[in-house]
């Protein structure tokens, strides 16, 4: 689910602008603020997707 997630974003012009950890955070030129994608082995939470993409506007 992480790789799709990703891609999608990216796909929409979000770049990788950070690493913490576990976690990728992820900007966007236009648009503001960062969305921040959990990377763990296994599969994210369906909810979790959800949000990701909410907060991308996607």
């Amino acid at each position: 689910m992480i790789i799709v997630n990703a891609k999608i974003l990216e796909d929409d012009g979000w770049y990788l602008k950070n690493i913490k950890g576990s976690h990728h955070q992820y900007a966007h030129p236009s648009k503001s603020g960062k969305v921040t994608v959990p990377v763990h082995s296994g599969d994210l939470n369906i909810k979790t997707a959800k949000s990701i993409l909410k907060q991308a506007g996607l």
